[in-house]
């Protein structure tokens, strides 16, 4: 039996897609396609692929040329494929003619002819979505989301709204932005809506963008009641709408994949995680403001509950907190969620240090990942046998906003709902365990 394998990203499957699929089957008797993963075009910087990985393998197991579908997830795995399926000849189109004459070594190369006139490229720009975005907020998380939305295919920021003139004037000068400083005004400009103003404002913001009929990203904390949460999810879905948390760790190429690695049971049964998080501010700042909803909790409480809640899920039985509170917000906090069959634990700090790793602990070994994690480009997995231990390394580009923003999009175009990687129940969650700590539920004071 002769075997043949291809890869390809078969965004936007198409024609030519076919073509070649039909092609490398009529070389031999069993064809294997390779699609690549989400995290390894987004690590290639490839971040205007419109469908996911998982639509992507469907549409191509729908064309009926395939025998057998894998996904390309890391540089150099082609060699290991052709070895470990023991392929016969290596398919690719004419347009990579001679980039992988290297494979010959390990079969025979053919370079396929490719059908002219049509391709993803041009597909996505003839089709291309273009959403003018609007900013609510001109701090420090709105200066850093412009640059981010200029790598991402479709995103086009066109305003910006503060109440403060002098604000919103001067941030719209800087970006070459049109200012405003009335919701009224302002949401008639734009097609979809990024909050980064100050967290007690989020909720009206966010509801107010929906029943305008606006797409809406809302910056970290989402909101600070699970009623509210949830009131703002059935709201998207009632006007058929995305409404997405801009947890940036949740959408960035490592953390996914220490997430699918925990899943598929690499260490084990998962039993203990342990997250930290803290950035010393000095006063006078918005994080140190009560007024202001500041405190450790409030600002970094939903990047590691994140972890906890996307590792261990939302079935959790109890939380408590212990806390140190100056001039009335937390500037140390810790806190504790048992699951029936495991626990975890967050640290959190904005006067006082923390090391800021992350460990999740298995019955048959751990991940560690150095600070700081929530923007981590390297993790390892480790073993009592440390012969066995494995470091991955991945990209992390830029402010890394830039993977939130390309999911967001890719939700709106897609028409769906909700994402994976942060999904809307797991975002209500995060938001119940917050207010149970501004609620004082089982907070100890020291």
């Amino acid at each position: 039996m002769i075997k043949v394998i291809t890869y390809g990203t078969y965004d936007l499957l198409h024609q030519g897609h076919i073509n070649l699929l039909r092609r490398a089957k009529e070389l031999g008797d069993y064809l294997i396609v390779g699609v690549t993963s989400d995290s390894f075009d987004r690590g290639r910087g490839k971040l205007n692929v419109r469908n996911n990985v998982l639509e992507r393998v469907e549409a191509v197991k729908a064309t009926g040329y395939a025998d057998e579908v894998i996904i390309e997830d890391y540089l150099g795995q082609k060699i290991d494929d052709i070895q470990k399926y023991d392929v016969d000849i290596f398919a690719i189109g004419s347009d990579w003619e001679g980039k992988f004459d290297y494979l010959n070594e390990y079969c025979k190369v053919v370079y396929l002819p490719r059908t002219e006139g049509i391709s993803s490229t041009m597909l996505r720009a003839e089709s291309q979505d273009v959403f003018r975005i609007g900013v609510i907020g001109s701090g420090r998380i709105a200066h850093r989301f412009l640059p981010e939305t200029k790598v991402v295919n479709g995103a086009e920021v066109v305003a910006v709204l503060n109440p403060e003139k002098e604000k919103a004037e001067a941030f719209a000068k800087m970006h070459g932005l049109e200012a405003f400083t009335e919701f009224e005004d302002f949401i008639q400009k734009v097609d979809a809506v990024y909050i980064a103003s100050p967290h007690l404002s989020h909720y009206d913001y966010a509801k107010r963008s929906l029943q305008a009929g606006k797409h809406v990203l809302c910056e970290i904390p989402f909101v600070l009641s699970k009623e509210q949460a949830l009131e703002l999810y059935r709201l998207a879905e009632e006007k058929n709408l995305v409404l997405m948390e801009a947890s940036k760790t949740a959408y960035c190429p490592a953390f996914g994949h220490i997430v699918t690695l925990v899943k598929s049971g690499i260490i084990g049964d998962v039993v203990d995680v342990k997250a930290s998080l803290s950035k010393m501010v000095p006063p006078p700042t918005r994080e140190l403001d009560a007024a202001q909803a500041g405190g450790a909790m409030n600002e970094h409480g939903p990047l590691t509950l994140m972890a906890i809640i996307k590792l261990l899920g939302i079935d959790w039985k109890d939380v408590s907190f212990h806390t140190k509170i100056e001039n009335g917000v937390d500037i140390y906090t810790k806190g504790v969620i048992n699951y029936p069959h495991a626990t975890s634990s967050f640290t959190l700090g904005i006067g006082v240090k923390t090391e800021g790793n992350l460990v999740i602990s298995g019955t048959k070994g751990y991940i560690y990942v150095p600070a700081p994690w929530w923007l981590t480009d390297f993790f390892e997995v480790r073993y009592e046998d440390q012969t066995k231990n494995k470091k991955y390394f991945y990209s992390y580009d830029g402010e890394g906003l830039r993977y939130e923003i390309q999911e967001w999009l890719s939700m709106i175009v897609n028409d769906r709902r909700s994402c994976y990687k942060l999904r809307r129940r797991e975002s209500v969650a995060i938001t119940e365990i917050i207010e149970k700590y501004r609620n004082g539920e089982n907070v100890t004071e020291i």
